[in-house]
């Protein structure tokens, strides 16, 4: 019995097999020649060097192909491939193009194969490309302390405050905190996109953001079912949510910092006092966020520096990642975590929100929570204002 069972469920699956086998071997029945050849070469970072510029590239196409022509700002240049001009499919090569670029200039590079299929890649403000020296390595770290750490710690400050606040009051904070987090949210998930359409289209970075964010979301959801059976206990501690919390916006924080990291090699950007100021206003508010589930439970010391890394180291491993190894699919995966983290929190809030009204027989969406919750979104929507003004 068991083996026709057996049989029966493999009949369907060799039988594709077979079909698939024939229609490679014998093609679709519709002989055409293609318009055109397939070919998609892939620009995946350029670094300016004092002699020139370097190319990393992939071969992301259907076929072969080889780099047989590059072009700088309209004019035929030397250059040179390692391993080889010839790509195979899904094959890195590294271009070194010795060029005379002026500091401060835009300079445009076109990569031309075989079958004359072109390539652009820009480099908007020609600037050398920090290399991984110790000494880089600590001032983009420095970057990330300060845009990260320091004012997450600066809002949790706030605790204190707080913590005098009568239940309605701690409630609206509460609400407060889900408005910062939905805005959070929203701004993760299109930087996410953005960065997912950097990558090569074989790999469907948007796709990788969303599956990021899903499977993120649904595991945490599991995770905390599991262990409130295992401990059969209700609802969240507080401590718990205030972790949960600083999680996702550690991921977010991970995103800034390569947004940063990346800009700054590639020339585009200037760290100056209105910079920090902007990303520090932002990221104080993601503090009282994290310190609001708090006020309910009596944490120690050290949970705050805790939670204080959790939510700010991020931003300095963004920092060095984004300025040194970038990767739009990387990035895009990160990304997707932190959005499917912060979708988790969201609902955790919410549900702890809702509970704690009935409870005391009170309307969940309440003026003072909808004005909370309001304040929330306008708090960060102004200050990231200042940080892209």
């Amino acid at each position: 019995m068991k083996i026709k069972w057996l049989i029966a469920g493999l009949i369907p699956l060799i039988l594709l097999v077979g079909v698939l086998g024939w229609v490679l071997k014998n093609g679709a029945g519709v002989e055409q020649d293609p318009a055109a050849p397939i070919e998609v070469l892939n620009i995946e970072r350029i670094k300016v060097t004092v002699s020139g510029f370097e190319l990393n590239v992939s071969n992301t196409g259907p076929e072969t192909l080889k780099i047989s022509q590059v072009m700088v700002d309209d004019s035929v240049w030397d250059f040179t491939v390692s391993p080889s001009q010839t790509l195979e499919r899904f094959d890195d090569g590294n271009i070194v193009i010795n060029y005379p670029w002026v500091k401060g200039d835009p300079h445009l590079i076109k990569l031309i194969t075989e079958n004359g299929i072109i390539t652009e890649g820009e480099v908007p403000v020609a600037n050398l490309t920090p290399m991984p020296t110790w000494e880089n390595f600590l001032n983009y770290g420095f970057i990330g302390f300060y845009v990260g750490i320091v004012p997450i710690t600066l809002g949790l400050l706030w605790y204190p405050f707080m913590k005098r606040f009568k239940r309605k009051w701690i409630n609206a904070i509460l609400a407060l905190t889900v408005g910062l987090l939905l805005f959070l949210f929203v701004g993760t998930l299109a930087d996410g996109f953005e960065i997912g359409a950097e990558a090569p289209s074989v790999f469907q970075g948007n796709m990788v953001v969303i599956i990021g964010a899903v499977l993120t979301f649904l595991l945490l959801i599991g995770f905390d079912q599991y262990q409130q059976k295992k401990l059969e206990s209700k609802g969240y501690s507080p401590y718990a949510i205030a972790l949960l919390m600083a999680t996702g916006i550690g991921l977010h924080n991970f995103g800034e910092g390569l947004a940063i990291g990346s800009s700054f090699a590639l020339g585009e950007a200037a760290l100056g006092t209105f910079l920090i100021i902007g990303f520090t206003l932002h990221n104080i508010t993601e503090g009282i966020g994290i310190a609001a589930p708090l006020l309910k439970s009596k944490p120690r010391f050290r949970d705050f520096v805790l939670l204080g890394l959790i939510a700010g180291a991020p931003a300095i491993l963004g920092t060095w990642f984004g300025g040194f190894v970038f990767s739009p699919i990387w990035g895009a995966l990160f990304l997707g975590i932190g959005v499917g983290a912060i979708l988790q929190v969201i609902f955790v809030i919410t549900k702890m929100l809702i509970e704690d009204h009935k409870k005391f027989k009170e309307p969940s969406v309440s003026w003072l929570n909808l004005s909370a919750f309001s304040a929330g979104m306008l708090i960060m929507y102004f200050t990231a204002f200042i940080v892209k003004f």
